[in-house]
């Protein structure tokens, strides 16, 4: 063939077949554009579960031999390493432990059970009254916005960090007297004493 028809050829427009396959399959090398929805129905017809319908998290199970009045190890956190006595487990599934604070320093605290190891000591909290601590007890005021500062108050003194409130301080003294004037002294020390892993010491050949 001459040159003349490869340039007819080359010029001359797609069908309207080709014109819709080439919509349809694209340019080579492009990936299939796919769809989706984000409303309250798909493509098929079936409900999505919306944010209010779904059903809230389970507490996951407790620890084997994971009792109220376990002496635990704080394995995280600002207290790792201290040795606090398991009071309950609250609605998010956290643990509600406490030193108690006037043996050890350790204050009512919510830990994960992951991060503590439970060893076979006990101690008697059946007079500690934590029916009223749950996770609100918890929860940290909103911080104020600050408004705009001008020349003077940028180099202001901040203002002091906002300590315990005296309704947390109350609840703290009443569960520390009813847990500390039953235990032992050799317990107390037991409590004060951090837990530490030395030379040839492994966790795994460790019994607690």
């Amino acid at each position: 063939f001459g040159s003349s028809y490869l340039g007819s050829r080359l010029t001359r427009p797609f069908s309207r077949t080709r014109q819709i396959q080439a919509s349809v399959m694209g340019k080579p090398g492009q990936a299939k554009q796919v769809f989706r929805t984000y409303g309250c129905k798909t493509r098929a017809g079936k409900k999505v579960k919306t944010a209010e319908k779904r059903t809230k998290p389970v507490a996951p199970k407790l620890k084997k031999g994971l009792t109220p009045g376990t002496v635990l190890i704080l394995l995280a956190g600002r207290f790792r390493g201290s040795r606090v006595v398991f009071l309950k487990q609250l609605d998010s599934g956290l643990l509600l432990a406490t030193g108690p604070y006037s043996v050890n320093g350790v204050p009512l605290r919510r830990v994960n059970q992951r991060y503590c190891i439970a060893t076979s000591t006990k101690v008697d909290v059946g007079s500690a009254d934590v029916a009223s601590v749950n996770d609100a007890f918890f929860a940290k005021e909103a911080a104020k916005k600050k408004g705009k500062k001008d020349a003077e108050g940028m180099f202001a003194a901040e203002a002091a960090k906002a300590g315990p409130s005296e309704e947390r301080k109350a609840c703290q003294k009443k569960v520390d007297e009813a847990i500390s004037k039953g235990l032992a002294a050799d317990v107390k020390q037991y409590l004060k004493t951090r837990f530490a892993l030395s030379s040839k010491m492994y966790p795994h050949e460790l019994k607690f």
